[in-house]
């Protein structure tokens, strides 16, 4: 029983549901004592905020000092966002007077600006959806994995498709190869009950964000994670297996079942804010044999003695890590 932007049942929603803590809890007194009252960005929109609270979904707006006194834009409310709210005066929009500290927050390179964006805050577990089709690219992986790493979450692959024809040891190979110590799923969101095997991650109604991008199956998954059609969803085309954007702002859903989703639009280009600090962590192994090498500046390709090139003569190593070993680290360089 959709509300707004968020699922709520029954009417008044406990602010635990919402993935209220002790820690929140005391983090809010502050603002309780002027007679704001807590609630979390369910929805951003151009001109105004959705925000849940434990009586329902208000229409909120930012204060100008709020603005600015923001250094960066990221700064601002964002959806996963709990906040102080002052309740709307005289028919008034509600205003949000504070961001309270964040858990964790999502945050990538604006598109065509020198800016962070903020895609989501408080996420406890990120599901990083990719397609088990003609769409599977490794290197676009390894930069998710880079900006869930950066973020403070946990990181999940959820190989989607898994019912399509695909060489599973390949792909097998490949995603443990980058991500070893990451939870890696593969099913079909395609059919109830196939994701059975996701629901644990939800336990303490734990806030999960889904990121990758357009066509893998992010808004089939929302739909069936919640149990009805909140998201719009269509076919990838054949030749490529890319789609459509259908799902074209963040929003944040309330399950029934407990937990919450926050479902991303599907991003191409990916760039991270802060790429060196986070860029080695998903190469260790080749960091590793790279510490073998004869030379200390070892490019990997044509130099004497090269250990990692080595490795992969010897069928130890993927030829196709290598290159995007490589190729993502000229991209981080660059910034």
């Amino acid at each position: 029983m959709p509300i707004g932007d968020f699922v709520q049942d029954p009417p008044h929603m406990p602010l635990t549901a919402l993935g209220w803590t002790a820690e929140r809890q005391k983090a809010f007194a502050p603002y309780a004592k002027e007679g704001l009252v807590p609630g979390r960005v369910v929805g951003e929109h151009r001109t105004h905020f959705c925000v849940a609270t434990q009586t329902g979904e208000l229409t909120a707006h930012i204060t100008g000092r709020s603005r600015n006194e923001a250094a960066e834009r990221s700064d601002l409310p964002g959806v996963g966002d709990f906040v102080a709210v002052r309740p709307s005066i005289d028919d008034g929009p509600a205003m949000i007077e504070a961001v309270l500290p964040r858990s964790s927050a999502i945050v990538r390179k604006a598109a065509g600006e020198q800016r962070p964006q903020l895609l989501a805050a408080n996420v406890d577990v990120v599901f990083i959806v990719t397609a088990l089709d003609n769409d599977f690219n490794l290197q676009r992986l390894e930069r998710y994995l880079a900006l869930v790493r950066e973020s403070g979450a946990t990181a999940v692959i959820v190989a989607n498709k898994a019912d399509l024809p695909h060489d599973e040891a390949a792909t097998t190979g490949l995603i443990e190869g980058i991500a070893p110590d990451v939870p890696v799923h593969r099913l079909s969101a395609r059919g109830a009950g196939n994701l059975a095997e996701l629901e644990p991650y939800f336990a303490g109604n734990k806030t999960i964000a889904l990121m990758g991008s357009s066509g893998v199956g992010k808004s089939t998954m929302t739909n069936q994670l919640l149990g009805h059609n909140a998201q719009s969803t269509q076919e990838v085309r054949a030749h490529d297996s890319r789609g459509r954007h259908t799902t074209t702002h963040r929003q944040l859903f309330v399950r029934a079942q407990g937990g919450a989703i926050i479902d991303t639009p599907g991003m191409r280009g990916l760039e991270l804010w802060n790429p060196t600090e986070v860029a080695e962590p998903s190469f260790e192994d080749i960091e590793a044999l790279a510490a073998q090498c004869k030379f200390s500046n070892c490019q990997h390709k044509t130099e004497p003695a090269c250990a990692v090139r080595a490795a992969v003569a010897r069928g130890e190593l993927a030829a196709e890590r290598l290159s995007s070993y490589v190729k993502l680290g000229r991209s981080l360089e660059r910034g």
